[in-house]
């Protein structure tokens, strides 16, 4: 298995976990790591679909772990 076939590995298991998940906060942090995942995958692997969804994701997934954070300092 090359490293780009683990990282798309461990891109999918990071999905997988979120879909485990009861919190929100936590969920959008593994969210955050599986999208940079994601798009080193799609980088390394020039799957460009993959790398352009994960990266309209990943600044949705800052935004919405940001408001939570201010949420929750309230």
């Amino acid at each position: 298995m090359s490293w780009i076939d683990f990282v798309g590995y461990l891109a999918a298991l990071t999905v997988l976990v979120t879909f485990c998940m009861d919190t929100i906060v936590p969920l959008r942090g593994l969210a955050i790591a599986s999208n940079i995942l994601f798009i080193l995958y799609g980088i390394a692997g020039h799957l460009y679909p993959v790398l352009l969804l994960h990266t309209v994701l990943l600044p949705i997934n800052i935004v919405k772990i940001v408001q939570l954070r201010l949420q929750m300092r309230r």
